[in-house]
């Protein structure tokens, strides 16, 4: 993912072109990166938390199992989705190669972790991932800002007509839908599969995901009556889409959106688009680390523990370079974010739209 250049030097003024400053920007911090170390794989911290996490997993099933017909079940649902939520974020680390130095070891542990335990298609999540991870806010390129439940950006907005066009004006206080993110997930994992011949591995993804939705759905029933069933599939899979909303929509939403003939430098690409999160453990736990969004961007495969090392190097980089490193508090982002949903039909989120902003140009 790292940016290449040419034309080294501009033989009529014997300066160096902007964009190949740019370019030499991003491989003076990623040598810095490197001599500290921070790009070394982090074996005893994922094990660990794999271990944990996994075992976590399976005492909910033994407690659910102990409890029986109860209504004390749906506590063990919220665990559930706790739990579920981090197994989804170990699942992230390792298909960005975060884990493990093999590639197989890496894209194994993520199909097993996203699939089997969490019932996401790590195939689907990857293709358009990726496509995020290349064009961060891009219109026509980043899938996470295209058409959906909201209008993410202006063009998307203002194309809207009737009722649609009349509630875009008050989305923002509709964001509790994220609560629905979960439920969602799974369906677009599900089409993936039925629909996409062609992916990798997909027979073992069919296979991870169908017993694991049968088994899951099987034990509910074994167990509970159908309404305390539903209810604990409720809650579970609401709070499980309320962590993965709530970790993945403060990183980008809100943040510059990039026209889509525009080319940009990657240092800046990805930094002036992604907003970091101030906070705890608290904070790093609940948002699977994507707390340092600006860091993981610019360096995907980083392991999660080295993220919050390598911020003082990022942010001290950007401030030598005069490159806006945005962060903020968890609350003082959503309130960001509902304003930017609720006004983004006149938003101004192009930053090289000012003369003075256009040295950002690549």
């Amino acid at each position: 993912m790292s940016p290449t250049a040419t034309n080294l030097v501009d033989t009529e003024s014997g300066r160096t072109p902007r964009s190949v400053r740019y370019v030499s920007s991003y491989t003076e911090l990623s040598r810095e990166v490197q001599a500290a170390g921070l790009l070394r794989r982090r074996y005893g911290y994922y094990w660990t938390k794999i271990t944990i996490t996994v075992a976590a997993f399976a005492g909910i099933w033994v407690a659910f199992a102990f409890l029986g017909n109860s209504w004390f079940q749906l506590i063990l649902a919220a665990g559930l989705a706790v739990v579920l939520a981090q197994l989804s974020f170990l699942g992230h680390d390792s298909a960005h190669r975060q884990i493990f130095t093999s590639h197989h070891w890496n894209d194994w542990t993520s199909r097993v972790l996203s699939n089997l335990f969490a019932g996401l298609s790590h195939g689907w999540w990857m293709r358009k991932h990726s496509r995020h991870h290349a064009n961060p806010n891009k219109e026509g390129s980043d899938p996470d800002i295209g058409p959906s439940a909201f209008a993410f950006t202006p063009a998307i907005a203002r194309n809207r007509r009737g009722l649609a066009a009349r509630l875009t004006r008050w989305q923002g206080y509709f964001f509790p839908l994220i609560l629905f993110l979960g439920l969602a997930l799974h369906i677009s994992s599900v089409q993936t599969l039925i629909q996409r011949r062609q992916l990798k591995h997909r027979w073992w993804e069919v296979a991870f995901i169908t017993g694991r939705f049968g088994g899951y759905i099987t034990v509910l029933l074994l167990v509970l009556p159908p309404g305390k069933a539903a209810a604990f599939f409720g809650v579970q899979m609401g709070l499980f889409g309320l962590f993965l909303g709530g970790a993945f929509t403060p990183n980008h939403v809100g943040m510059p959106i990039v026209p889509p003939d525009l080319k940009i430098d990657f240092l800046r690409r990805q930094v002036l688009m992604s907003r970091n999160i101030t906070g705890g453990r608290l904070t790093n736990f609940a948002m699977g680390g994507l707390n340092y969004q600006i860091e993981h961007h610019l360096f995907p495969n980083m392991p999660r523990p080295n993220l919050r090392r390598a911020q003082s190097l990022v942010r001290e980089h950007c401030a030598k370079h005069d490159v806006r490193y945005t962060e903020t508090s968890f609350f003082g982002a959503y309130r960001a974010i509902i304003r930017y949903l609720n006004t983004v039909e006149h938003a101004n989120t192009d930053p090289f739209r000012c003369p003075l902003a256009a040295q950002y140009r690549a």
